[in-house]
């Protein structure tokens, strides 16, 4: 019994190595996008690489193969089972993935994101494409060891959801698409105008920051674990007791601030939210891409996107901003709800047109990895299929496929789990709303404790105890499904376009 006992002690504290070290990995690279100077770069590179190699020498290890053995036909606790089943999943690819192609990734994904912004801010995908054919190449190689008996992209999907099944995933993609299509198309032939003239002008950046401190202040964010910062790109992430939130600012427009806050806070939230008493372990890591996708869609569409935050939140903006006495909650609520018909951003996109713009990423990752797309060719690829799905031609690289950071990040086949993420956060909304009484009257008097508690209780704490699948049903009494987001969108957009 003691051998058995110490095999899960060492298991425990290979597992709490592992996950300290990506925890210095992520503040590395938070400090690498946020505070690090420009030319930090090559060591950066370098120390991020060491930290990978650390963790994937850890996992891969012969005494992490031999203590899983040693446990294999043991009688464990539910938390125990939990342990090896989380920690296994991330030894058996590290044992198949040659630690050389491990670093050699980090330092690929290191160096092409200061290759990303400064294409980015020139517009030049062409100076990108070393980087990026660099990355590709090595994300192949890494599937290939990873799950040779599986396909490249059903391996890379695996590897942020191992408890959704990729065919699972691709029906849910199909069903908003019947939907959302023709949804979209009778909107953009409804004779309704919404626009988002009420919240253009001319917002100076740090009076946006107080406001987004304002709207973190009114959903609780916990300011001494946390800051706020901008970035290129916003994240968010962290521990519970470390979870910081970026965002940015359109000068122009009041409305992304708003948005953009409260969907990084959702990601700040969850990981606010994790069980304190297993840090540091596989156990207490946030459930996965499309989980966490789930908290940060929830606060900025079911939240930061409804009317009844707006009967609250415009007195935020009247606050700090001049011009909006004669705006009205329902008035600021169409606005933020415009379907556009001419955005070429993601992060800008309405509810509804996003997940066009998660098919076309998909599509053309999937075409990338197989060989028939060369990297070269991306933009001409990416503006036909932009003026195909969304009758948009974008500008340039920048508004084109340099806008995302994802793929310079090494993240590839994981778009998909934004629209998870957006299906999950409604089928939470409904659950919710069954346990809780008159959320919108909650949310109209800026009351937002009781609705992140119900997330902490359901879904935060858990951690990794459950499989995907299992928590999702534990928090919602079902398995997955489209139905609450299909219903959800179509009512309210019924609704606001007058269909």
């Amino acid at each position: 019994m003691a051998a058995e006992d110490t095999a899960i002690e060492e298991l425990e504290a290979i597992g709490n190595t592992v996950t300290n070290l990506e925890s210095v990995n992520r503040v590395l690279y938070w400090d690498e996008q946020v505070m690090m100077p420009e030319g930090g770069t090559p060591a950066r590179a370098e120390q991020r690489s060491t930290v990978s190699s650390l963790k994937h020498e850890t996992l891969a290890a012969d005494r992490t193969a031999e203590l899983f053995e040693a446990v294999e036909d043991e009688a464990l606790s539910e938390r125990e089972e939990a342990l090896v089943r989380e920690l296994g999943w991330d030894h058996r690819r590290a044992r198949r993935v040659p630690e050389e192609v491990i670093a050699e990734r980090a330092k690929a994904t290191s160096s092409a994101q200061p290759a990303w912004r400064e294409a980015r801010a020139n517009a030049d995908f062409e100076s990108f494409v070393p980087e990026l054919e660099q990355i590709f190449d090595v994300t192949r190689r890494y599937a290939e060891h990873a799950d040779p008996e599986a396909g490249t992209v059903e391996t890379l999907f695996n590897d942020d959801e191992p408890f959704i099944a990729l065919e699972d995933a691709e029906a849910i993609l199909e069903e908003l698409r019947e939907t959302l299509v023709p949804l979209i198309e009778a909107i953009r032939e409804s004779d309704v105008t919404i626009d988002q003239e009420a919240f253009t002008g001319h917002y100076p950046a740090d009076e946006q920051m107080a406001l987004a401190r304002d709207v973190l202040d009114a959903v609780e964010y916990e300011w001494e674990h946390g800051r706020l910062d901008t970035a290129p790109h916003p994240f968010a992430g962290g521990t519970p007791y470390d979870a910081r939130i970026t965002t940015r600012f359109d000068e122009e427009n009041l409305l992304s601030a708003i948005s953009t806050t409260l969907h990084e806070f959702g990601h700040a939230s969850y990981s606010l939210g994790l069980p304190k008493d297993e840090l540091g372990s596989p156990v207490g890591l946030a459930r996965g891409h499309a989980v966490h996708e789930s908290q940060s869609r929830f606060w900025e569409n079911h939240v930061g996107r409804s009317e009844p935050f707006w009967e609250f939140a415009l007195g935020l903006v009247r606050e700090r901003f001049d011009g909006f006495d004669e705006l009205t909650p329902a008035e600021a609520y169409r606005s933020a709800n415009q379907v556009y018909e001419d955005n070429p951003i993601r992060v800008e996109a309405d509810e509804l047109t996003y997940h066009l713009h998660i098919i076309l990423r998909f599509e053309i990752e999937r075409d990338l990895l197989s060989g028939e797309l060369a990297v070269a060719d991306v933009p001409a690829v990416w503006t036909e299929k932009m003026e195909e799905y969304l009758g948009v031609t974008p500008a340039d690289d920048a508004e084109g496929p340099l806008q995302d950071i994802h793929w310079s990040m090494g993240g590839i086949i994981n778009f998909q789990n934004y629209t998870l993420g957006s299906v999950l956060a409604a089928q939470l909304d409904a659950a919710m709303r069954e346990e809780i009484d008159d959320v919108d009257a909650k949310a109209a008097a800026g009351e937002f404790g009781e609705l992140r508690a119900w997330l902490t209780e359901n879904v935060h704490r858990h951690g990794r105890l459950y499989p995907t699948d299992e928590l999702i049903i534990e928090a919602t009494g079902e398995a997955l499904t489209a139905e609450y987001f299909l219903e959800y969108v179509t009512e309210k957009y019924t609704s606001l376009y007058e269909l």
